[in-house]
């Protein structure tokens, strides 16, 4: 059994990360905490255990990387690829107008407000 089950958190930073948190609850409808820059999904893994991905956003000035010029790229998992690229683009963001299809599913890239590259995926469905 792999020690790996999924991806347990995304962490970045941000110039001003209430504003950011609230974008992407707005435009998204991420279930973000209104007091907080950072929140949880809950998940169950394979034999029905709980767990959950946390995503972090962190202060610009964070020494917590390491590193200041850290960059990597996440990848969210949409329902509707077509309906998510739709909002981001009413939402003013810059949308790649490239889909990649593959067995896996569809992908699609848009920049955050920070200039952050962020990768949509809808699942292909379960055969």
């Amino acid at each position: 059994m792999s020690l790996v089950t999924g991806i347990g958190g995304v962490f970045f930073k941000s110039r001003n990360p209430p504003d950011l948190a609230r974008w992407y609850r707005e435009v998204l409808d991420m279930p973000t905490d209104p007091g907080s820059a950072s929140w949880a999904f809950p998940w169950r893994d394979a034999s029905g255990e709980p767990g959950y991905t946390v995503w972090g956003v962190f202060r610009a000035s964070t020494s917590y990387f390491g590193n200041n010029g850290q960059i990597f790229m996440i990848n969210l998992r949409v329902s509707d690829l077509d309906a998510a690229l739709t909002r981001l683009r009413a939402a003013g963001a810059q949308v790649d107008d490239r889909i990649e299809t593959t067995e896996e599913g569809r992908f699609g890239w848009f920049y955050d407000p920070d200039g952050r590259r962020v990768e949509l995926w809808e699942p292909a469905p379960i055969k």
